[in-house]
């Protein structure tokens, strides 16, 4: 059995099998193109969630970004399926052990057990074709703005800070922010001296005040 091929202006007669065999060809390799360009739309994908980290800490929608982000590395060093119901159950178990703002930040997104609200979705749907952390926290301003409101106030550098001169409100916002609580603490230097005790446990996550 023999086909008519058009190319360059002409028809060739060309034996069926041979015309399936280079198409078969064709399509394997543009498969394989496929999926190296997905590959390296992913890396590129990891780098733009790095920049948008540094581009918007500490300005507005700071608190969501660095969250996601670090959510997002999280799945990618896991090699976690990235389907709507997977990154939702690691997004709600992420937020578990969130704190502050972020604990604030995971209510309104519907995560966190007492949320009177769920916009979930919002997260899991472009972040499961990896959309840019930066983005997604921009269109959820849309939704809420309170989502972008949150700012980590202040980081503290408590190996230079004098605790003896800060107020005990202060002491407890401190401990609150690792999710610490002195229960036998009866005077000021009881919540310094417990501070101190659980600094180098902390120190490595350089974590962020609310003060």
């Amino acid at each position: 059995m023999y086909l008519l091929y058009y190319n360059f202006n002409h028809y060739f007669r060309i034996p069926a099998f041979y015309l399936l065999k280079i198409n078969c060809k064709t399509v394997s390799e543009r498969l394989r193109r496929f999926q190296r360009t997905i590959l390296s739309s992913q890396k590129v994908t990891s780098a733009r969630s790095s920049l948008s980290l540094q581009t918007f800490q500490g300005t507005r929608c700071g608190v969501c970004i660095e969250f996601l982000n670090r959510f997002y590395n999280s799945l990618i060093a896991r090699g976690v399926t990235f389907s709507l119901d997977t990154i939702e159950k690691e997004l709600i178990d992420f937020c578990l052990d969130a704190k502050g703002k972020e604990n604030r930040l995971c209510y309104y997104l519907g995560a966190a057990k007492d949320a009177a609200t769920k916009i979930l979705s919002e997260v899991t749907r472009p972040m499961s074709v990896h959309v840019p952390v930066g983005k997604i926290c921009e269109k959820l301003k849309k939704m809420d703005s309170q989502i972008c409101e949150l700012k980590y106030e202040k980081q503290l550098d408590l190996a230079s800070v004098d605790l003896g001169k800060m107020r005990v409100a202060e002491l407890k916002r401190i401990l609150n922010s690792w999710g610490e609580e002195c229960r036998a603490c009866a005077e000021k230097t009881d919540y310094v001296n417990l501070i101190k005790e659980l600094t180098p446990k902390y120190a490595a996550r350089r974590p962020r005040s609310d003060l």
